[in-house]
């Protein structure tokens, strides 16, 4: 089977779906260094010269601040460009797989109990607005062929990521403050990857959830990095971690307090292991070291 991937190529997402594309699937060059999937010309030309049989859009405007005061282009990625790529698709029935987010649900979910793939969504940001918009077109135009993917907390050894930034700043700093009160679940992007090429394989349709197994505040996560990094020799020293309130490190963009997404349904579905959040954690740093 031949697939398309959207995005940059130099991005954690692609760079783990590459790494791990199975023997079956062929990875189509759509010989541009990033497809712009806001122009429709673009995407068309791309999808009608490499025929494939799936489409994984790994592509998105992810700033999300920087959305706060550019909603214009956060709709033209996450919104308007997922119509060019129906049209394209719509010519062979492609199967499209839109990978979303968790930012779609509201800033006050009910705590203590996983978000659904059908829990209403309520997105209080531009970037979760954005998203939501995207999907919500692709429910309607493309039900029958497409998937939509939603995850968090994505990470991995590539691209830029809280993982990342928390190694760097533990290298430099003695003492640093992490959010304490919003709640999610970390995801390698390298086992999201294996999960996309699944619902690939099976030609999945409808709406499925993605993280790593388990829970974590963004505190609980930088101690884990801590800890994890100099079991794997990473960091040369520990330092004091802060837990702060959201009110004391004000965004432009609100974030969810929880959303900690359902999978449980998803990995059957796609006879997918349960790996927790902090093993998959372990084995990134053990690679980056």
């Amino acid at each position: 089977m031949k697939v398309l991937i959207t995005g940059g190529k130099t991005g954690q997402l692609y760079s783990e779906l590459l790494r791990t594309c199975p023997d079956n699937f062929e990875v189509v060059d759509h010989g541009q260094k990033r497809l712009d999937i806001t122009n429709a010309e673009a995407v068309s030309e791309a999808v009608s010269s490499t025929q494939p049989d799936c489409i994984i859009n790994a592509a998105a405007y992810t700033a999300v601040d920087k959305a706060e005061e550019d909603p214009q282009q956060a709709y033209a990625v996450n919104d308007e460009a997922v119509g060019h790529l129906v049209a394209a698709a719509s010519t062979n029935k492609t199967h499209l797989i839109h990978v979303s987010t968790d930012f779609v649900f509201g800033p006050a979910q009910s705590e203590g109990s996983p978000l659904m793939p059908a829990a209403k969504t309520d997105p209080v940001s531009v970037y979760g607005k954005s998203k939501l918009a995207g999907e919500l077109r692709l429910q309607q135009t493309y039900s029958e062929h497409s998937l939509i993917v939603r995850t968090a907390w994505v990470y991995s050894s590539f691209g830029n990521n809280f993982v990342k930034t928390m190694l760097r700043l533990m290298r430099e700093r003695d003492e640093l403050g992490v959010i304490a009160d919003q709640v999610g679940s970390p995801t390698w992007a390298r086992t999201l990857a294996e999960a996309l090429w699944s619902a690939c394989d099976k030609r999945a349709t409808g709406i499925m959830h993605w993280t790593g197994a388990g829970v974590a505040s963004w505190y609980d996560f930088a101690q884990a990095i801590m800890e994890e990094g100099l079991a794997a020799g990473l960091l040369e020293a520990p330092i004091r971690i802060n837990p702060l309130r959201t009110d004391q490190y004000p965004t432009p963009a609100a974030r969810p307090s929880y959303s900690v997404l359902e999978t449980s349904i998803t990995r059957a579905e796609l006879e997918m292991p349960v790996i927790h959040w902090r093993e998959e954690l372990r084995r990134m740093l053990q690679e980056i070291s």
